[in-house]
């Protein structure tokens, strides 16, 4: 499946001059440091100026040039007058779950796009002890401010989604446009901000499992991880990026150095390609198999697993003879792996079953039996929209 490039509507707009005369407004989140340092080289600057300006679009989360204090008056008033403006993606609106979870509408240019932030996440294994990552030691660590100990910000890489999974109430709204890396970064900083997360301090967990698939607009996505590695701070051994199995997309990240790959996971959602291919029409052209063998390309770093994700449809994809499918799968990869079992969250207009307590605990029991580390991830924020599969603006419940 190809995607063509879409361009984001966020980054170039119009501003009136004092004479008349119309200036391209330019935003500079977004850019890495050595596109920073080309912009001041060409004001004449050093590139020690360049860092100032990363370390306060970035680490200091400024939203206007005037808080960036570090850079002399002159040379912010030259940038201002250039065109350049921090251009970083805002809350629009906000809405509160009874569980802590909050949905976002984040503004991007003329359109919003959805992000959560789960306190605590969702039990899935991105935070668990068994998720691979050295520093989930942090786990006993003492709560922030607000009061919890760990977070899972869940970050969108396109607004709407073409892959067309016939579960997933983004799958209504179409393929939009894709988002930009500063469109995909600005996201997770603009939450790290309105919550006063200091990195050094608090456990914060990325998931790419948002609006989109973030593999059909890989070239933006993995510049946005490279921006949150590089110059927000962030492990990729705290991200993880879930694919339905955009087999172009899974060999191009198996060859990304590890210094900036984040964790795979896979949308599986069924045990065989008869039934995947209903509910995920992306399977008819890249059916099971041919996803397995991209992925065992990926190469591993000590103790990481492949995550594979699994839509519970009461009926359709949770009986148990299902679950000893999976394990078949899933064992033939010959990798270190693990499943994610997400009972199955309504949507409005969607004609699925949600699965019965019964139903996801015999399948968990199975997959336990066949030797599958395996964890049902709790639903969060199922009453303002904001759980898997949930995502598409909606913007009746739970308004701040």
């Amino acid at each position: 499946m190809t995607q063509p490039l879409i361009q984001s509507d966020s980054l170039i707009s119009l501003k009136s001059c004092s004479a008349g005369e119309s200036t391209v407004v330019r935003s500079l989140f977004g850019l890495d440091l050595a596109a920073l340092t080309g912009i001041l080289a060409e004001m004449g600057e050093r590139p020690y100026r360049a860092k100032q300006l990363a370390e306060a679009l970035y680490r200091q989360r400024v939203t206007h040039l005037d808080q960036v204090t570090t850079l002399p008056q002159a040379l912010r008033d030259r940038l201002s007058e250039a065109g350049w403006q921090v251009g970083r993606p805002s809350i629009a609106e906000s809405f509160r779950s009874v569980d802590g979870t909050e949905r976002y509408l984040i503004q991007t240019g003329s359109q919003t796009v959805e992000t959560v932030w789960m306190p605590e996440g969702d039990d899935g294994a991105e935070n668990s002890a068994d998720s691979g990552d050295e520093a989930d030691a942090e786990s006993d660590a003492p709560p922030a401010a607000s009061g919890w100990r760990r977070a899972t910000i869940c970050v969108s890489s396109q607004i709407g989604c073409a892959v067309n999974c016939q579960f997933c109430l983004t799958a209504k709204l179409g393929l939009q446009r894709n988002l930009s890396a500063g469109e995909i970064a600005g996201q997770v900083v603009a939450v790290l901000e309105r919550h006063r997360v200091e990195l050094n301090k608090s456990r914060v967990n990325l998931v790419f499992m948002g609006m989109g698939e973030p593999f059909l607009n890989y070239d933006n996505f993995m510049a946005a991880v490279r921006l949150l590695v590089t110059e927000v701070g962030l492990s990729p051994q705290r991200m993880t990026v879930s694919t339905s199995g955009i087999v172009p997309g899974i060999e191009r990240f198996a060859l990304e150095p590890a210094e900036v790959r984040p964790k795979l996971a896979i949308s599986l959602n069924a045990p065989n390609d008869e039934i995947r291919g209903e509910i995920m029409p992306v399977n008819r052209k890249w059916p099971i198999e041919a996803v397995m063998d991209a992925v065992r390309k990926v190469r591993l770093r000590p103790r990481e697993r492949i995550t594979f994700e699994y839509v519970l449809l009461g009926g359709v994809t949770d009986r148990v003879e299902h679950a000893r499918e999976v394990a078949r799968l899933v064992r033939r990869t010959g990798l270190p792996v693990k499943v994610n079992l997400i009972a199955w969250n309504p949507g409005p207009g969607i004609e699925y079953a949600m699965p019965g307590t019964e139903a996801v605990d015999a399948f968990r029991a199975k997959l336990a039996a066949e030797g599958i580390p395996t964890y049902v991830r709790r639903p969060r924020g199922r009453d303002i929209f904001a759980a898997c599969g949930q995502l598409k603006r909606t913007m009746e419940e739970g308004r701040e």
